[in-house]
């Protein structure tokens, strides 16, 4: 399914700097259609969506809606049908990957509000290094219109920093999350030489690939004509673990964790939450 091989390079990029720009891999047709329903979708009422204006009455609007494939047969055929979990498990060398979750983001013309800077791993459910987010670009993406923006090399800080959620939500955090640093404000940073700051522009089909740890971020969308649309899809495999929920971020389905038999500490083998979706067929051959 994909367009082009993953090379040596993308894999050694990957696990230097955390973050890898694939280009072109999806097709222009996938991505019109990946388009049509994320807009579509960011004007339902859904549960999962959240909309916010820009505070002080400015003109833009930040849209985020999370595990649509869960309830949308279009969106799991994006998740199951693009090229997004074999890109991962190639550039993580791992043999297969599990859907984790999806997630949509939308920055109307001329949004104020930045995404804050921050890593994925401390709002999870999990520990490990193989897990991996796909973030796929579906409109054009520059710095111009909240390109995102990456601490190369964060991954291996073996630093966790306070996961606080965008907008802020009443108890949010879990456990000893609390007592975790705050993320630094890195965009203070860029000047800086102790740090290498990473980001792409982007046309739609290129798609960026992280792991869990690597700390980035966005500024304003301050393009009054193009929408920045985006939709990740996360995947798992290899030393991926279960974890105490360290948020009140949830999958649906693992409310009652012990009941899906999901274990702190063992891999999350449930077939119905945690799909396969993509196996290497030379493995297969092997097995």
């Amino acid at each position: 399914m994909l367009r082009h091989s993953i090379t040596k390079d993308d894999v050694l990029a990957y696990e230097r700097d955390g973050v890898v720009c694939i280009r072109d891999q999806f097709n222009a047709d996938l991505v019109e259609k990946a388009r049509k329903i994320c807009v579509e979708h960011s004007k339902r009422a859904a549960p999962s969506l959240v909309a916010a204006d820009d505070a002080d009455g400015g003109p833009g609007r930040t849209i985020v809606s999370s595990h649509m494939a869960r309830t949308r047969p279009e969106f799991m055929a994006l998740v199951t049908g693009s090229p997004a979990a074999e890109i991962a498990a190639r550039l993580m060398g791992v043999p297969d990957v599990r859907y984790f979750y999806d997630q949509l983001f939308i920055k109307e013309p001329g949004t104020q509000a930045p995404t804050d800077w921050h890593h994925d791993l401390p709002f999870w459910p999990f520990k490990g290094n193989h897990i991996a987010s796909v973030w796929i670009a579906l409109t054009p993406v520059n710095q111009e219109n909240s390109g995102l923006v990456y601490v190369a090399g964060s991954h291996n800080w073996g630093t966790l920093y306070r996961p606080d959620p965008a907008p802020p939500r009443e108890n949010f955090l879990r456990g000893t999350s609390a007592n975790l640093p705050p993320c630094p404000a890195f965009h203070k940073e860029f000047d800086n030489p102790e740090y290498r700051f990473l980001s792409w522009d982007m046309e739609p089909g290129d798609c960026l690939v992280h792991h869990p740890l690597t700390v980035h971020g966005a500024g304003p969308n301050a393009s009054l004509e193009q929408r920045r649309v985006a939709l990740s899809i996360r995947y798992f495999g290899g030393d991926a673990k279960w974890a105490a929920p360290p948020t009140a971020f949830r999958v649906p389905g693992t409310e009652n964790a012990a009941a899906a038999g999901l274990v702190p500490g063992e891999f999350p083998a449930s077939e119905h939450i945690f799909p396969v979706i993509w196996r290497d067929s030379e493995e297969e051959g092997t097995a």
